[in-house]
């Protein structure tokens, strides 16, 4: 029997609260609707390309999140000195390019691992915390990693939209 991606509860946003709470929670929310749109799939339909030239896929995406979430949260604002989990300085599109239908299930769990250790890893930084800008070297805060990967989040879930429509015809938000 195939693995599929297990079904996901989308947490709802959070309406009042503190800046922190907030914004994680438009994160989690953002997080979950990635997942939302992988559920139920197999492998080799999570794998599926748009069309090509394009070797964007919901597993790629899961992938490419993976790595995202790594080089902001931890990398970056934490500080951590972790390589990444696709991509190299040989195959830099490595979230895109190498994936396998057979791999989904362990993909989908190193995505699940990744966005729990990026939580701990700032969990205790404050939004203030700042840290250099990888490719401009100006000044950036925790509070703007956490808007940029909302932002991140939201331009690739509507790729996935369309991923999932081309898939099964599935659509809804």
């Amino acid at each position: 029997m195939a693995w599929t991606a297990p079904d996901t509860d989308r947490r709802s946003f959070l309406l009042t609260g503190d800046e922190r709470a907030m914004l994680q929670s438009f994160l989690d929310r953002s997080r979950d609707t990635l997942l939302w749109k992988c559920q139920g799939l197999t492998g080799i339909q999570l794998a599926t390309r748009s069309v090509e030239p394009s070797s964007m896929s919901l597993l790629g995406l899961l992938r490419h999140m993976t790595e995202v979430e790594r080089g902001w949260f931890r990398q970056k604002g934490a500080g951590e000195r972790v390589p990444y989990a696709y991509c190299s300085e040989t195959n830099p599109d490595g979230d895109f390019d190498d994936v396998d239908a057979a791999a989904a299930e362990a993909d989908y769990a190193r995505y699940l691992e990744e966005t729990a250790l990026c939580d701990k890893a700032v969990a205790a930084l404050p939004l203030d915390h700042v840290v250099a800008h990888p490719h401009t070297g100006r000044d950036i805060s925790l509070r703007w990693i956490y808007l940029h990967m909302i932002e991140e989040y939201s331009r690739h879930n509507g790729h996935a939209d369309l991923l999932r429509e081309r898939v099964d015809g599935d659509t809804g938000y």
